[in-house]
């Protein structure tokens, strides 16, 4: 009786440890950071967050500290946050350094590999005391993702250039998310090679890599945007055969489970131009 007891005790005070550090107040400086936070069932836990993080609705409710250029610490510091979930690459290191010294526990998302999104789900639901939600998330996740997979790794290759930027002009190589989710729709990334992640090309450069096909992202943007008229260099086939696929950037740039539906409508787009080649051929 008197082990039982004891069992009984330190089980109590497992549960009472685990649920003292559960957090219950989140600053989160990632728009897909908040996203998943709402996909395991914690985003009534969110006081703060960044410019761009309008998703789900909800979101837009979030009280701003800032955004890419950096963050407002007072503003942080106000919210009385007992946890910042931070992205680095979105994030100011100075910023986060300054954070941490004030003794504020920051949790940071990897956001580099589609494959652990559902890994990262399961971290937002243990930091939030919402396991089973996010085990639930994660698993759909992975079995969706499997799907899609699957789908289109038997489809034709094709040649594509990723305009990530249009000024200056920017795209992907292999090192890159967004080159894993062209890898999802079984084509040949046109500058999968270049020594640099995210390398500036030149309009000589695509000529060179001749792609048939040209992709897009509607990018959200508070900058005044110059658009390349693509029409004056018919020399390259996605121009001559006018195939152009515009995307939606906030499905497929964000680490969050909704580029699931941002790669099946961007695979699915490809998989039009990739029909249109095989007439041309027939």
């Amino acid at each position: 009786m008197r082990r039982y007891s004891s069992l009984l005790l330190m089980l109590l005070l497992i549960s009472v440890n685990s649920q003292a550090a559960e957090a219950k107040r989140i600053v989160a400086l990632a728009p897909h950071i908040v996203e998943n936070l709402f996909t395991v069932g914690a985003g009534d836990l969110i006081v703060g967050t960044v410019d761009y993080a309008d998703f789900p609705a909800q979101a837009n409710k979030i009280p701003r500290i800032g955004g890419y250029n950096g963050i407002q610490l007072e503003k942080l510091l106000a919210l009385k946050p007992d946890l910042v979930i931070a992205w680095q690459t979105g994030s100011k290191k100075i910023d986060l350094e300054k954070v941490e010294k004030l003794g504020i526990k920051v949790v940071y998302s990897e956001a580099k590999d589609i494959n652990k999104v559902a890994d990262e789900l399961r971290l937002f639901g243990q930091l939030t005391g919402n396991v089973q939600q996010a085990e639930g998330a994660a698993r759909a996740f992975t079995a969706q993702f499997n799907a899609i997979k699957g789908r289109y790794a038997d489809t034709p290759s094709l040649k594509v250039f990723y305009q990530l930027w249009p000024e200056p002009m920017m795209t992907v190589n292999k090192n890159t998310w967004i080159h894993q989710l062209l890898t999802v729709c079984s084509v040949e990334n046109a500058f999968a090679n270049n020594a640099t992640d995210y390398p500036q090309i030149s309009i000589e450069n695509v000529i060179k890599a001749s792609p048939q096909v040209i992709i897009v992202p509607d990018e959200k943007t508070k900058k005044q945007v110059e658009m390349v008229d693509w029409y004056k260099w018919p020399e390259i086939p996605a121009v001559a055969y006018d195939q152009f696929i515009t995307v939606n950037a906030d499905l497929l740039h964000r680490y969050s489970t909704r580029v699931l539906d941002g790669v099946t409508d961007m695979c699915d787009k490809i998989l039009a131009s990739k029909a249109f080649y095989q007439a041309q051929v027939k």
